[in-house]
């Protein structure tokens, strides 16, 4: 199926297919043709499910016809919780909006110099994509006016509430107007989004796509045990090492070790670079221009660096440590298996850890396969109840594996 029957114009169409995009997602099947309504909506849908096309299209069919206020406040207006996610959206704006005509598309988010926003926003914007904190102080400055604003995107609404937002939204909201359209996406839409959108929004219809549990058909998991860290950095040189590896993204749990990790690799001979919160903006984008370029192989990173990058090139996800929360590991292994393509998750992990992988097991509701390299087999090894770990590339014959679970024996690893 083509984009065109979703109700579509032609020039928006061909900007799609010239983007490289052929059948919409299963997102953009349920949400562009209730969008086009002007209906608000509530969509819950997982990261990598192509719901940046499934608002942003709908949003520059709006900007087709012309306002009937004249004025240079923005028409459309995407809230997003991080940097590197106001990038992709806009990347996208700017990729999509090329068949809507001229549209100006302006990205105001922390890090970002204030002369320079200024400027960008005197000149007028269609398409605003901001950071609720960076928003709040343009609009106090008086330099965002949000009278001619049709659209309200809320692009990962649950991480914006984790993070503390929820009153700036609920300002920026109070300066809209009320004739407007709402579209509000999370991973989730349990009691906090839903007191959110009794807020702000008017009779929401419910799409729900992806479960929070939902599982990512087009990612292979699995599970490597590591007995310390020493054996921890093996199995990882090996990993990299595979030549079906294109480009990973590997995580570490804090910023320090991000830094470390990417020098030992860099010793290696790996192409690396770090990205973590400490960096600034102009260096952040530097590296993740590499990594869109191929100059970059390997990016360490921590979790909130990472949010929102969308690298078609990222074949692996590697969790170097595991995330403090199951929801996390969703989106950690959702930066690789995107837009149709196949992708692997690979866990490194010692006894420590088991107590997070039984949490991120509940959460997605399916077990994670533990596998071993040969060369490089642990001497850690599952309860007496589960089978061990089995070699990398050997299937196991029969059904469907049970939960795995660590002995309860010492730990051999640490943590970094």
């Amino acid at each position: 199926m083509s984009f065109s029957p979703l109700g579509l114009n032609a020039p928006i169409c061909q900007a799609v297919a010239a983007a490289g995009y052929t059948a919409p997602t299963a997102v953009q099947l349920r949400v562009i043709p209730e969008a086009l309504t002007g209906r608000d909506l509530m969509v819950s849908s997982q990261t990598g499910s192509g719901k940046t096309a499934a608002f942003m299209l709908p949003a520059l069919q709006l900007l087709s016809i012309p306002h009937v206020r004249p004025g240079r406040g923005p028409r459309v207006l995407v809230l997003v919780p991080t940097r590197e996610l106001s990038q992709q959206v806009t990347k996208a704006a700017e990729t999509y909006g090329r068949g809507a005509g001229r549209v100006r598309v302006v990205s105001i988010v922390g890090g970002m110099p204030y002369p320079v926003q200024n400027k960008l926003l005197a000149a007028g914007v269609d398409v605003l994509v901001a950071t609720p904190g960076r928003l709040l102080d343009q609009m106090q400055s008086g330099r965002v006016d949000l009278s001619r604003l049709q659209m309200l995107v809320l692009d990962e609404a649950d991480r914006m509430l984790d993070m503390g937002f929820k009153d700036d939204l609920e300002a920026i909201v109070a300066k809209m107007p009320e004739e407007r359209q709402t579209l509000l996406f999370s991973a989730t839409l349990e009691s906090n989004i839903a007191n959110l959108a009794r807020a702000i929004m008017r009779d929401p219809a419910r799409i729900a796509i992806d479960a929070a549990q939902a599982r990512h058909a087009s990612i292979e998991q699995r599970l490597h045990l590591a007995d310390d860290m020493g054996h921890k950095n093996r199995l990882l040189d090996h990993l990299l090492r595979d030549a079906a590896m294109n480009q990973a993204i590997v995580f570490t749990a804090t910023k320090r070790a991000a830094d470390e990790l990417a020098q030992d690799l860099s010793s290696k001979g790996f192409a690396v670079a770090a990205l973590h919160g400490d960096m600034n903006q102009g260096a952040r984008n530097r590296t993740i221009q590499a990594m869109h370029r191929g100059r970059v192989r390997v990016l360490v990173a921590t979790d909130v660096a990472a949010r929102g990058i969308d690298v078609q090139g990222i074949s692996h996800v590697i969790n170097y440590d595991l995330p403090r929360q199951a929801e996390d590991y969703v989106h950690r292994i959702g930066r690789t298996g995107r837009a149709g393509r196949t992708g692997t998750a690979i866990s490194l992990v010692n006894a420590a850890d088991r107590g997070q992988v039984r949490a991120i097991e509940r959460y997605t509701a399916q077990s994670i396969p533990v596998e071993q390299i040969v060369g490089l087999e642990p001497t850690l090894r599952m309860n007496s109840g589960s089978p061990s770990g089995r070699p990398a590339g050997k299937r196991p014959g029969g059904g469907k594996p049970g939960p795995r679970r660590f002995n309860n024996g010492p730990s051999r690893g640490s943590r970094r």
